[in-house]
């Protein structure tokens, strides 16, 4: 053999044997690293290794900054509180209609409603209990009369407001500090209304002749009549406070 032939087969062979080696390196690396799957153990490094950063740390590290970045703000949406007054209209001003839903004495919106007509009658102002009257939009619907609205403001509404004046004169020198003790509601008279019972278009719930029991600032109780209340959407207004004029 020559010698270009014998030099050509002996780099060869040691790039052949050098190339074997570092794949049965690779494969032995494989199988350290499946041999123990479930072992999070971590290893114990050698004496040097503690200045430069091992493969595992690395990788470690990344998902933590990944998720980091990736953590969307936590919205923070507005809710009404459970007393609030419900709406009478959409949101293109139309009046919402009436429904079929019986109103319940353990309302939020009637309790804190009976709570301001106690106060209306204390400070001897019916404005104060304004959202509990029956709303004039819904009369305007409900009763088949000529000038519905006319009707509230002349005859229903003004009823309230000497009413109110009435109780708060009934109360005395001792209005001050006036407080509900209770409701006397005698639920087997609330009745659905229908249309053309009381000359009303649209059916209704109403319970008459209830009581509120007040205690005026001398601790002393009075009864006051709640003559008439009717529904809207589910809930208590009321249209006679005293009698039914």
């Amino acid at each position: 053999m020559s010698p270009a032939i014998r030099s050509a087969a002996l780099t060869l062979f040691l790039v052949t044997g050098a190339f074997g080696c570092n794949r049965s390196a690779a494969r032995g690396t494989a199988l350290t690293a499946d041999a123990n799957p479930t072992t999070n153990a971590p290893m114990t490094p050698p004496a040097d290794a503690s200045s430069r950063p091992t493969a595992n740390a690395e990788t470690s590290a990344a998902p933590q900054a990944t998720g980091a970045a990736a953590a969307p703000a936590t919205p923070v949406i507005a809710t009404a509180s459970a007393d609030a007054e419900p709406p009478l209209k959409d949101t293109d001003g139309k009046l919402l209609p009436q429904t079929e839903d019986k109103p319940s004495l353990a309302s939020p919106v009637f309790k804190k409603r009976i709570e301001q007509l106690v106060r209306a009658i204390e400070k001897d102002d019916p404005a104060l209990a304004r959202s509990f009257f029956f709303p004039v939009e819904a009369y305007e619907v409900v009763k088949a009369i000529k000038q519905p609205a006319k009707d509230w403001n002349r005859r229903l509404y003004r009823a309230f407001e000497r009413s109110v004046h009435d109780y708060h004169k009934k109360l005395g020198k001792h209005a001050e500090g006036t407080k509900l003790v209770r409701l006397d509601v005698n639920e087997e008279r609330a009745k659905w209304m229908e249309p053309g019972r009381e000359g009303n278009k649209l059916g209704y719930f109403r319970v008459t002749r209830s009581q509120l029991v007040v205690e005026d600032g001398s601790g002393k109780q009075k009864k006051l009549d709640l003559s008439s209340m009717i529904s809207w959407r589910g809930e208590w207004y009321v249209v006679h406070l005293h009698g039914f004029k």
